[in-house]
């Protein structure tokens, strides 16, 4: 500051050597001038760092803004590509064959499919599902599969009670059943069984999907790096929303194929007593 104050009033009125700055430092420093430039730095730095400051905040709410907003423009743009459409196509193909051998179960399956696509749409709204509602969309959901399969694809639900209320990203299941029932159970002659199991330690909510189907035997095993879109948008939607460690796990063997996730239950404050488990089997 002293520099830049003999700049403006010695240097360019020609006293332009070493001495003469030297001269003028030494007289503003026994002078008030020292002072006067000393409170001038202090709020200069002191404005320059308020003014900092207050760009940071306004920058991190723009980001956050901006991730909201693309976060929000990606979760539509998954939950469109949720339902394949050759489920869609296979469907449609059962109700019209059910529609001469079983009126009744033909308008049962149009009900299921009916629910399904009022679910996916509910779901654009970016709001956070029970797992209670999430599970009566995968019922309805490997219901219309096993029209198609019958005896060949069963399914069986363990399911801890104290989980029913938790929430979690809507359609985040429905693509690992899909992977088992596309992958692992549809190419094997006798078919299989898909499981589904969802238990808590304390705050900690685990969720695996596995099946007895052709596991590393099939032609397209869904390891994670080579899988299809349903599976990579279930773990960036769950990496979205609960952060890195709650990615998809894989493990598959020639006995089947199992995907697993971790979520943390945040309104849970301190550990929950175990209860017993609620299990459904389907065949």
């Amino acid at each position: 500051m002293g520099t830049l104050s003999y700049y403006f009033t010695d240097y360019l009125e020609g006293f332009v050597y070493f001495d003469h700055w030297k001269e003028y430092m030494v007289g503003m420093l026994s002078s008030w001038d020292a002072l006067r430039i000393h409170d001038q730095y202090i709020i200069t730095v002191g404005v320059y760092y308020v003014i900092r400051y207050f760009q940071g905040l306004q920058k991190q709410e723009q980001e956050k803004s901006e991730l909201a907003l693309r976060n929000k423009e990606m979760q539509i743009s998954l939950l469109k590509s949720q339902i394949n459409p050759h489920f869609l196509f296979n469907t449609l193909n059962s109700i019209s064959t059910l529609v001469h051998s079983s009126k009744e179960q033909a308008r049962r399956v149009i009900s299921q499919l009916s629910d399904i696509f009022r679910y996916a749409l509910d779901s654009h709204n970016g709001e956070m599902v029970k797992l209670i509602h999430e599970l009566e969309f995968i019922d309805n959901y490997v219901r219309i599969q096993q029209v198609r399969f019958g005896e060949r694809l069963k399914f069986e639900k363990h399911i801890d009670p104290t989980c029913l209320g938790i929430y979690l990203p809507p359609m985040i299941l429905q693509p690992l059943v899909e992977n088992s029932v596309k992958y692992g159970i549809a190419p094997k002659e006798e078919g299989g069984t898909i499981s589904l199991t969802v238990r808590r330690s304390g705050s900690v909510i685990y969720f695996e999907i596995k099946d007895n189907g052709l596991g590393s035997k099939a032609k397209k095993v869904m390891d994670g790096s080579s899988s299809g879109v349903g599976m990579i948008n279930t773990d960036l939607r769950l990496r979205s929303y609960f952060g890195g460690q709650s990615h998809l796990r894989v493990l598959s063997n020639e006995f089947g194929y199992a995907v697993s996730f971790f979520i943390e239950d945040r309104n849970v404050k301190a550990p929950v007593e175990d209860k017993p488990v609620l299990e459904d089997q389907w065949t």
